[in-house]
């Protein structure tokens, strides 16, 4: 089973709580997520290999450490996703920015897939899908299929909250991702909103309603 990380650091649980907020206006919303974002990379990244490497520095020659092994790469999940990256580029400004648009067929009530562009060398990355918001699970199942498909396997789910209905749902179809999130809110309303939630993520992103 994917293990759940809550990345419950002071300063990661004081932002959310502006994000929250229905007073937070769009752009300090926006800074505020993307703020959250890099904060949270440094959880996501806290397995990632190191090697050791012969440098100087002005006293004398010593060893130190660099990344080693797999690249990494971000998908966001549009739209609301992209939200999200700006903030880990911050930290990781050599990661490869991939994108997967999902639409809700209106009948089924199912996630279809409209739009795929992945690195060229996306197999062998380390990717991190990053979706704001992890509530019936559906996009994010669809997500890392859709990666799967495509021979990627190396993968983790960022969020910022999620009901524990969605994680449930992830793990249950993907029990080798590992998910990140913030918060793990109460649960799902009627309307598949997140209780208490944030909104609509995407609108409260980019101004719209």
């Amino acid at each position: 089973m994917g293990k759940l990380v809550i990345c419950d650091h002071p300063l990661i649980q004081h932002k959310l709580t502006f994000i929250r907020d229905k007073a937070t206006n769009t752009k300090d919303f926006r800074d505020l997520v993307s703020e959250v974002a890099t904060l949270m990379a440094y959880e996501i990244t806290r397995d990632v290999p190191l090697e050791t490497i012969q440098i100087e520095t002005p006293v004398c020659e010593m060893e130190s450490y660099i990344l080693s092994g797999r690249m990494i790469g971000l998908v966001p999940i549009l739209r609301a996703g992209l939200g999200m990256v700006d903030g880990i580029l911050q930290l990781i400004p050599s990661a490869k920015v991939g994108h997967i648009g999902l639409y809700r067929n209106e009948e089924t009530l199912q996630p279809v897939e409209y739009y795929i562009n992945l690195p060229t060398d996306a197999q062998e990355r380390l990717l991190i899908v990053i979706d704001p918001m992890l509530a019936t699970g559906g996009s994010a199942n669809a997500a890392i299929e859709a990666l799967k498909k495509r021979d990627c396997t190396h993968l983790k789910l960022m969020c910022l909250i999620a009901a524990p209905e969605g994680v449930k749902a992830v793990q249950d179809a993907h029990p080798d991702v590992d998910i990140f999130v913030a918060s793990v809110d109460e649960r799902l309303n009627e309307n598949g909103y997140i209780v208490p939630g944030l909104g609509d993520a995407g609108d409260r992103l980019f101004g719209t309603k």
